[in-house]
């Protein structure tokens, strides 16, 4: 210690036979002093050193001085833009191992509560996750903070696409922009997702040939996938929008499990018990059946390949329906029992037509 500071000294692994030492001062506090030390030590055992002076502002125009020179004017300029219009305003103060996914959640949804646009503030978030990445990388962070704010809004479009249209996991993670036709509400299923061989995925044709077929979009999954959109539009430096609907930031299909586990985390989260993916297409089912739509339109809207598999699958749900539906024919075949009874035929004396009378 000296003058009222902190500093700490290690030797570190030797390069090329002579010793390291490094010493670093300055630091308020011993126990400031000893975690820089410890993160130190740590990093030389992992081959990553996390630098706690380092705030969240000088990285970032660290960043844009290597994207100068590798990116298009155009677009350097818009990263340049995001870094010093929002994210040093917002974030620049903080230490870079300080930061956080809330930190970044509150500032998403400040911004859109004031009433900006949220391709802006999508772009700004993902110029935020373009350079975090960068960080992870280079071995200076262990994870990025703002890759949590990407996957949950995925995530909650994805569970509203498939609850919203009955679609089977595999079909909504195998989904691409090409056939999806938002402006006319519709989209087809061409691929489904597997994991086959020890994990590997796969993407192939869907369950049945009746799978392979059009969808139509009720105006909540319109909602989703204008969202998801922006928020992909956002995440390219382009503003292009192509390949799979779903998928990790390099484009990559999001493996099943991990999305699953998500789903689990999110609903004990909020206490309701433990469900899976394909729970959502019986949900859609069990919703619109519950509605009084006709099995033969249910049936066509999960892309069954026969009314028998639907009825199977879903007969238990129609208990009360069947209860009405004698019911009805019961009362039909009792008025037509109820007319004849009350109607009979008789002839009068010199006539040879028969005459109906009122009972």
């Amino acid at each position: 210690m000296k003058h009222g500071t902190w500093t700490y000294c290690v030797d570190l692994t030797p390069d090329e036979g002579r010793r390291r030492t490094r010493r670093r001062g300055g630091f308020a506090t011993r126990a400031e002093a000893t975690r820089e030390m410890r993160a130190v030590l740590d990093g030389e055992l992992r081959g990553v050193y996390e630098n706690r002076r380092t705030t969240v502002a000088s990285f970032l125009r660290e960043w844009l001085v290597l994207q100068k020179v590798r990116l298009a004017p155009n677009t350097y300029a818009g990263y340049r833009a995001c870094v010093e219009r929002d994210l040093v305003p917002a974030f620049g103060h903080r230490r870079l191992l300080d930061l956080r996914p809330e930190h970044i959640d509150a500032w998403i949804t400040a911004q859109l509560d004031a009433g900006r646009g949220a391709v802006t503030v999508y772009r700004a978030a993902s110029t935020l996750r373009n350079a975090l990445n960068a960080a992870v990388r280079s071995w200076r962070l262990r994870y990025n903070p703002a890759d949590k704010e990407h996957y949950a809004d995925q995530l909650t479009n994805l569970f509203e696409v498939m609850l919203g249209t009955g679609m089977r996991r595999g079909e909504a993670l195998a989904l691409h922009w090409d056939d999806v036709h938002v402006m006319d509400r519709k989209l087809f299923v061409r691929w489904t997702l597997a994991a086959i061989d020890n994990g590997k995925l796969t993407l192939g044709k869907p369950k049945t040939p009746a799978s392979r077929a059009w969808i139509s979009l009720s105006p909540r999954v319109v909602a989703a996938l204008h969202r998801q959109a922006a928020l992909q539009m956002s995440a390219h430096p382009e503003g292009r929008l192509e390949g799979l609907v779903f998928s990790t930031p390099g484009g990559a299909p999001l493996r099943p499990q991990w999305v699953l586990d998500q789903l689990r985390k999110r609903a004990a989260e909020i206490s309701l018990p433990a469900i899976g993916l394909h729970d959502l297409r019986h949900t859609a089912a069990s919703i619109m059946i519950a509605e009084g739509i006709p099995l033969a339109i249910v049936s066509k809207t999960l892309r069954h390949s026969t009314l028998a598999t639907t009825i199977n699958l879903y007969g238990h749900l129609f208990k009360d329906s069947a209860d009405q539906a004698v019911h009805a024919l019961s009362q039909a075949l009792d008025r037509a029992q109820a007319g004849r009874t009350q109607t009979h035929f008789s002839r009068d004396d010199g006539g040879e037509n028969p005459m109906p009378v009122a009972a």
